[in-house]
């Protein structure tokens, strides 16, 4: 079974930098894709960004472009990171940490689309 972990989140002020981790396991071949989502309350959840292992293929949907980075862990290619810089109250949310097996064949990432999902982690921006 597939499981996430995710961790990294807190409380930033605006302009400020977080970096989240999510650590895969539960499966041996590096062929599943994984992606960072986020909810607000209220809203819907939405795909930020996602990652094929290997270096293939990474992206970030646009609303992050430029402030958001996904990598994987030079190491350890089931773990990966969302570099967050200049962060706005308006990234306030639960991140959750994706995984699908399979390539990232959408931007941006679908919730749907994913089978497994961490916990989440909480990003606080506060003025």
């Amino acid at each position: 079974q597939v499981q996430l972990v995710e961790s990294g989140g807190g409380s930033v002020q605006v302009g400020g930098s977080l970096r989240l981790s999510c650590a895969a396991s539960g499966y041996t071949y590096n062929n599943y894709c994984l992606a960072w989502f986020r909810q607000a309350p209220g809203q819907e959840r939405e795909g930020v960004a996602a990652l094929f292992p290997g270096g293939f293929t990474s992206y970030v949907v646009d609303s992050v472009k430029g402030r958001f980075t996904i990598s994987q862990d030079n190491t350890n290619a089931k773990k990966i990171y969302l570099q967050m810089n200049s962060l706005k109250s308006d990234d306030t949310a639960m991140y959750y940490c994706a995984a699908r097996f399979g390539v990232c064949y959408t931007s941006p990432p679908r919730a749907a689309d994913f089978a497994y999902w961490g916990q989440g982690t909480q990003v606080t921006v506060s003025s």
